[in-house]
């Protein structure tokens, strides 16, 4: 029997087993987990511990980095600063309703940016800002779908793309030259969103809106809150453009010590006590990102073993560029839906082959699809921006009504990656090395 025979029948297999498993479990990091351990045992592996326990370390530096930045935006929230800059903003922007959308919207880019994972974005940000939606007229399902939108697009938006990073590791690709190409899109698809979602809204006066947020401690001045922010900004600068300069810091490193600036600026000097338990809710709360980076890892290196992985890189290849802009769209989503940061490894790295193969700029392709990958966290079986996004603006509706209301800013946010996809030389100038 063939080498692409039996290979073949290893990928069916697995196939098969995610589906049932994923089905049964309701889990897509377990689903992987199973779907490696199937491919293994059907490709004569056996049960290679080596491999499993390889595949648990792949992605351990954005673990890291996840919980890290995770630990330092809670703690930023905890001492009262994000509610400071959301009370000033509507302080002195209550009075025009665009502008004050716009910089919500940007707000709620910035944790997700800082972490790779729009789910943060909507835990930190997206209960204060929801409640500002609704004092601004909004209805309860374009509250639900502005929180959705604005969760993806920041963990699409730079510094942090993990859809990109997996994608240049994979393809043996460095990580440079994403900020622009990012952040330009990012930016017109959140401006479009906020257009959309807030034309005929009818906010009611500023008092109104300041009594609906969460009361603020007097001692919370606004230089308090901008201190972690700016070391943040400092460091993050410092690192890009400064390199040869100073020692290497690295996110991880960068994020604690943010938090260790905002547990100084703390004006209510909480206990250290409080301090463990934020960190341990933390954990708990980013536990199912750095569960989904391990079963991707054991998954990828279990794909590689088998020649699954190679097997599906030639079928992409074997593609005609239009079939892949013709189903970009639909398969990209759907692979997010079911394999999360998975579909970027197993999809977006073999896709990445294809592109250079006819000379596109590869990284504009990597940030188009990482906007493609995106879309999907609003997809079974994991939905888990959308999930979140409903459970914490607190939204009654039906799930389909709530997909109906992220219908055109979606469509959108997909238009534009396509343009990026099929154009990449026009917005090639936006990577800067």
């Amino acid at each position: 029997m063939s080498t692409y025979v039996t290979t073949s029948y290893t990928l069916a297999a697995m196939v098969a087993a995610f589906t049932l498993s994923s089905w049964r479990f309701k889990s897509p990091e377990l689903a992987m987990v199973v779907t490696a351990l199937v491919g293994a045992l059907v490709a004569g592996l056996g049960f290679p511990a080596h491999l499993f326990v390889e595949g648990t370390f792949t992605f351990l530096d954005l673990a890291f980095i996840f919980i890290t930045a995770c630990v330092f935006m809670n703690a930023y929230s905890e001492v009262g600063a994000m509610n400071a800059l959301v009370r000033a903003m509507v302080t002195r922007l209550s009075r025009w309703k665009w502008l004050l959308l716009m910089v919500l919207a940007a707000l709620m880019l910035i944790p997700g940016a800082l972490t790779g994972a729009g789910v943060v974005s909507v835990l930190v940000v997206g209960g204060l800002v929801a409640a500002v939606l609704r004092l601004m007229g909004l209805a309860e399902q374009r509250v639900a779908a502005f929180v959705f939108m604005l969760g993806i697009l920041s963990a699409v938006a730079p510094p942090i793309n993990v859809w990109a990073m997996l994608m240049a590791a994979g393809a043996n690709m460095p990580y440079v030259g994403f900020d622009w190409v990012l952040l330009v899109p990012v930016l017109a698809v959140a401006a479009a969103t906020v257009v959309y979602l807030g034309w005929g809204a009818v906010p009611q006066s500023k008092e109104a809106i300041l009594a609906g947020l969460p009361p603020l401690s007097p001692k919370m001045t606004w230089w308090r809150a901008a201190v972690p922010l700016g070391i943040l900004l400092a460091l993050a600068l410092a690192s890009k453009y400064a390199a040869f300069a100073i020692p290497t810091l690295g996110f991880p490193l960068i994020f604690i010590v943010c938090t260790i600036a905002t547990v100084a600026i703390d004006p209510e000097r909480r206990p250290f006590g409080r301090w463990l338990a934020v960190t341990n809710d933390t954990v708990e709360q980013v536990f199912p990102l750095v569960a989904t980076m391990v079963s991707v890892g054991v998954l990828v290196n279990i794909l590689a073993a088998t020649g699954v992985r190679g097997l599906i890189a030639i079928s992409f290849v074997a593609l005609p560029i239009v079939g892949i802009y013709a189903t970009s769209l639909f398969v990209c989503p759907m692979a997010q839906g079911a394999l999360g940061f998975g579909s970027a490894v197993i999809l977006g790295t073999p896709l990445i082959f294809v592109f250079n193969a006819v000379g596109a700029n590869v990284t504009v392709v990597a940030a188009a699809f990482s906007m493609l990958f995106a879309l999907g966290d609003c997809l079974p079986p994991s939905r888990i921006v959308g999930r979140t996004a409903i459970e914490t603006v607190g939204y009654k509706g039906t799930y389909a009504s709530f997909l109906r209301a992220t219908t055109v800013p979606w469509l959108i946010m997909g238009a534009v990656a396509l343009a990026m996809l099929i154009f990449p030389g026009k917005v090639a100038f936006l990577v800067k090395y």
